[in-house]
């Protein structure tokens, strides 16, 4: 009890601690699709849909996880991995063995790094991963500049779309999961971005017709694709998105 009252105090205060303040260019409203974790059906169902709409998808991905069963999914295959680098996807980092990051300190929170990066780079050599997600979405006030040092940028679970003046190792994400959000709130994200000119970023799990309580049905997946094709708003990776605001 005491550590996840820790963990959610932790978070709170690395909302509001900028550790790399990024000003959006004035007007650049565009997507990401994002998978945590590693289910398989996030690179199948999920991958094909980004593809029949022209996008690529940001996988952040913890090696302990890849190829293992979970109470909700299997992971991914080694094979699968490969195959989504091959063809455009991004892989991205979790913590190697999906601690949070508000439990670790810079020692242990290097060794997780490079432990992820080493197994990565095992599958296939010219996998970099760039770019960082907290497990569970939460950030650690600690672990903020430590990960600005090593990432491009760290992806939370705070619900908004980025405008203006971002914090690139805090970057807010709606859910596209079915239990937490429907066609028109997803819509209104959409929406959002356009009057913004923001950076609309969506995360989720698996991507199967009786989804985990963390994942979505393709059904509600091809209702957000559809929704930035209708707006003309690019499907891009976490890192195209980055190079596109100068990041």
């Amino acid at each position: 009890m005491w550590s996840a009252l820790q963990g959610r105090v932790n978070n709170r205060l690395a909302r509001h601690f900028r550790a790399a303040p990024h000003r959006l260019p004035v007007h650049v409203p565009m997507v990401s699709f994002t998978f945590d974790d590693a289910p398989d059906s996030a690179a199948g169902e999920g991958a094909e849909l980004l593809e029949q709409h022209g996008g690529r998808g940001t996988y952040y991905l913890a090696g302990s996880l890849i190829d293992r069963p979970s109470d909700h999914w299997h992971g991914l295959s080694n094979d699968a991995i490969v195959r989504l680098h091959r063809v455009g996807h991004e892989i991205a980092c979790h913590t190697f063995s999906h601690q949070s990051s508000a439990t670790l300190g810079e020692a242990a929170m290097a060794r997780e790094i490079e432990r992820n990066r080493s197994h990565f780079r095992g599958i296939d050599a010219s996998i970099t991963l760039e770019n960082f997600a907290y497990p569970y979405g939460i950030a650690s006030v600690w672990r903020k500049p430590q990960l600005a040092k090593a990432f491009r940028s760290a992806r939370g679970i705070l619900p908004g779309v980025n405008s203006g003046v971002i914090d690139l190792q805090f970057l807010r994400a709606s859910p596209l999961v079915d239990c937490e959000i429907d066609k028109a709130g997803i819509d209104r994200y959409f929406d959002e971005a356009v009057a913004s000119g923001g950076w609309l970023i969506l995360y989720g799990h698996d991507v199967t017709t009786r989804p985990s309580p963390y994942g979505c049905t393709p059904h509600l997946m091809r209702h957000a694709l559809e929704a930035a094709g209708k707006r003309n708003m690019p499907i891009v990776t976490v890192a195209e998105a980055l190079r596109r605001i100068g990041a």
